[in-house]
């Protein structure tokens, strides 16, 4: 079966305008950042109020959203290559409205980590749908530019979302965090619902029976380009999540900062979505794997002279030159993650559902987990982070030269 290669018509009787379209998956994608970034200026608030005295569980908060996003990916995607990929999200978004909802009254820290591991699971459903959806109309270089586009949105968020909690939290608190997140949602659900159009062609649906089901599995998990770069992103995201988690402790108890951390929190953030744009221009003139590949190298040399950095500054380097190498390396995740996504994703047209749930899941189960054990790791220093990083960065360019048999900036033809 041929895959789709020819983006989507600017605007036709039945689809959305191309710059819709973009927006709306970015949105969806978006949905995900947002819930786990407007929660960190709220972490200290939730623990005075749930009697959680232990910093580092506060991070929880975080690891909850992120293991019921990760692990329900692999449900929502057989569904979707059956049903198609509009029900599905519509089911995914009602599961996240109801878990946000409920966060607005739990009464426990408990009950709190479980309706944010139900919100993660109904959140999963926007990350497949999303990736599939830009899978049904691009392929090879075409979908890494508009996943870069996707990706700059994404990106934002961590410029908006904490200063929308730190707004929040001006005159009300966590509770209210939650329920702005539930407006978030419902905004997603509407507009989703009347303009989002079916994806997924009649030709493309497989049945939802164990040996089709399974086929699709095996296609995904056999094709060692896909399965190369599954792992590369979920060991590189793995430090974006580790950094989420400690963000707070890190500009608060090392560097003094009150709550204008967001601030600078947000800078990092915006270098991210700007080099993602860049990325989408160039591209098409490079290539996603030596656009990639030189970016996850440029970020571990820069990892490597922060630690050692760091390791002779007795933990922690000055704030300004933090600042400065700290946003070196996450200018790099504006260029990986969206090109190592097309890559990986370039071979599996034909299973598009289950090749988007197995990739987010691997990439946001492996990378939380990892993640989550770096951020527990946190000592009031930097090291934990930097070391951390540097040693899941190399896993991922170990894992993209596996993928590539063993030669990596190579110019292929992705299409």
């Amino acid at each position: 079966m041929t895959a789709r290669t020819t983006p989507i018509p600017r605007k036709t009787g039945t689809d959305i305008p191309y710059v819709e379209f973009v927006a709306m998956m970015a949105l969806l994608m978006a949905l995900n950042s947002a819930a786990i970034d407007v929660y960190i200026p709220a972490l200290q608030n939730i623990g005075t109020a749930l009697n959680v005295s232990d910093e580092n569980q506060r991070q929880f908060v975080i690891s909850a959203y992120v293991l019921g996003f990760g692990g329900a990916q692999v449900i929502y995607g057989p569904l979707s290559d059956r049903f198609g990929r509009r029900p599905i999200l519509f089911a995914g978004l009602a599961i996240y409205l109801i878990g946000a909802l409920a966060a607005v009254f739990v009464p426990t820290f408990g009950a709190l980590l479980a309706m944010r591991f139900v919100q993660g699971v109904g959140a999963a459903a926007t990350r497949v749908i999303a990736t599939a959806a830009v899978r049904d109309r691009f392929a090879g270089e075409q979908m890494a530019s508009v996943m870069s586009l996707v990706m700059m949105v994404f990106m934002i968020m961590p410029v908006l979302a904490p200063n929308l909690g730190s707004l929040i939290m001006l005159w009300g608190n966590w509770r209210e965090v939650s329920g702005v997140m539930f407006g978030i949602g419902a905004g997603a659900f509407v507009w989703t619902w009347f303009r989002l159009r079916e994806t997924l062609a009649p030709a493309d649906r497989r049945p939802l029976q164990l040996r089709p089901v399974a086929e699709a599995f095996r296609i995904v998990l056999t094709n060692r380009i896909s399965v190369g770069y599954l792992i590369a992103m979920g060991s590189f995201f793995a430090f974006v999540f580790a950094f989420i988690a400690q963000a707070e402790q890190i500009y608060t108890q090392i560097y003094g900062m009150g709550a204008e951390f967001t601030l600078w929190f947000s800078v990092v953030a915006l270098v991210m979505s700007v080099t993602a744009f860049v990325n989408s221009k160039l591209v098409a003139r490079f290539g996603t794997r030596r656009l990639s590949h030189a970016a996850l190298c440029l970020f571990i040399v820069v990892t490597l002279l922060h630690l050692g950095l760091a390791v002779a500054a007795g933990g922690h380097t000055p704030f300004w030159l933090f600042i400065t190498l700290f946003t070196v390396m996450m200018s790099c995740v504006g260029i990986v993650p969206p090109n190592f996504n097309a890559l990986a994703m370039n071979p599996l047209g034909h299973v598009a559902g289950v090749g988007s749930a197995v990739l987010g899941a691997a990439q946001t189960v492996l990378g939380g987990v990892l993640g989550g054990i770096v951020g527990y790791l946190y000592d009031g220093t930097l090291i934990p982070l930097l070391g951390g990083g540097l040693v899941l960065a190399s896993v991922a360019l170990a894992a993209a030269a596996w993928a590539e048999g063993g030669t990596l900036f190579a110019r292929r033809s992705d299409a």
